[in-house]
């Protein structure tokens, strides 16, 4: 809605750069704002020092207001203790999808309202749309090879209804070319891959080192039991994990299940890791209504970022828990990542796998 004020989110990255541009050329007024997050001395991630400088001449070059805003504290409670807790707890989180829900939109659209901002807009590839039931929702961009809309199943329809994504509307290929022609500094700037907090993606050091708690060492064991050997402490493993175990088994063999209690390690064959069900909670429905308990329907489920979606039935089976059954058997179904289920190229919600 031209002459409204949009806040963008800006990473000092391409398509949040591009998405800057974009609004303003559609009659938004446009402020750039990069989230502080990193700790002080960081110079690298999504969000670190050289960020802030990218994000800073792209501002400039567009001419538009730019800010840094503080959000450590929230980072901090919302993402990294929950990171923490959850990988000694066994099970695997996904920094992002919190980060997006907690930090990158509510503390976000709560600062831009004192700022007077009408909207917030980020630069992920996925669009808002209003579904005919008048809800709002979280749609496929048109690259699936780019889509992020995983990530963002737990926004709530107030965060939809503020938040604006241009960038869904193109290839990233386009939104290279768009940055190029416009001459912005970071059209060439590579993607961010790894978890903005552990560049060297030294899952089980980070939590020794934020937590001051040193995992101790545990048992590998099969189903029935039997000790194969010794394991390194539970965080340093994840549900379908074959590499890194240093068990010589003469075949491939995969986690099977983490059991914190017990401090073991489950190891399985191949056929073992797939599952025809899971359960989930922390349920977060978008493009439907909340449905009754017991109440059923038809989907495609993503159980990981890169999983392309397999056909399920969801139903409600609890206040706040669904049961996904699906009709061929998936592949590691991990507690503490997210099942997100679609349905016509929109996010129809999902949950946490517990």
């Amino acid at each position: 809605m031209p002459g409204k004020k949009v806040i963008v989110g800006m990473s000092g990255g391409v398509d949040s750069s591009v998405a800057a541009y974009l609004l303003k050329e559609q009659g938004y007024e446009v402020l750039g704002v990069t989230m502080q997050i990193w700790q002080e001395g960081e110079e690298e991630g999504c969000c670190g020092l050289s960020a802030v400088e990218d994000a800073r001449r792209v501002a400039r070059l567009l001419d538009i207001p730019y800010y840094v805003l503080n959000f450590k504290q929230e980072f901090q409670k919302a993402v990294m203790d929950y990171f923490a807790r959850e990988y000694l707890s066994g099970r695997t989180p996904n920094p992002c999808i919190a980060c997006n829900r907690y930090v990158k939109w509510e503390a976000l659209l709560d600062r831009a309202r004192v700022l007077g901002a009408d909207y917030i807009a980020t630069g992920h590839y996925a669009r808002i749309e209003k579904c005919a039931n008048g809800r709002y929702a979280v749609k496929n961009s048109v690259t699936s090879g780019k889509d992020q809309t995983y990530a963002l199943y737990r926004l709530t329809q107030e965060q939809l209804r503020h938040t604006l994504m241009p960038v869904g509307s193109y290839t990233k290929e386009q939104i290279r070319e768009l940055a190029e022609k416009l001459g912005l500094p970071v059209a060439g700037k590579r993607d961010s891959q790894e978890i903005c907090f552990i560049p060297d993606k030294d899952y089980a050091g980070f939590i020794e080192r934020y937590t001051g708690i040193r995992m101790p060492e545990g048992n590998f064991v099969t189903e029935q039991g039997e000790i194969l050997g010794r394991h390194k402490g539970i965080t340093h493993y994840t549900i379908g994990q074959r590499r890194g175990l240093g068990l010589p088994m003469g075949r491939r063999v995969f986690v099977k299940e983490i059991r914190p209690r017990t401090n073991e390690v489950v190891i399985g064959e191949g056929e073992e890791v797939f599952s025809d069900s899971l359960e989930a909670d922390r349920v977060n429905y978008m493009a439907v209504p909340e449905p009754k308990i017991g109440e059923a329907g038809r989907y495609t489920a993503k159980i990981r970022y890169g999983h392309k979606g397999t056909a399920c039935t969801v139903t409600r089976v609890g206040e706040d828990r669904i049961r996904c059954d699906f009709d061929e058997p998936v592949r590691a179904v991990t507690p503490g990542q997210a099942v997100v289920f679609y349905r016509d190229g929109r996010v129809a919600g999902g949950g946490t796998i517990l």
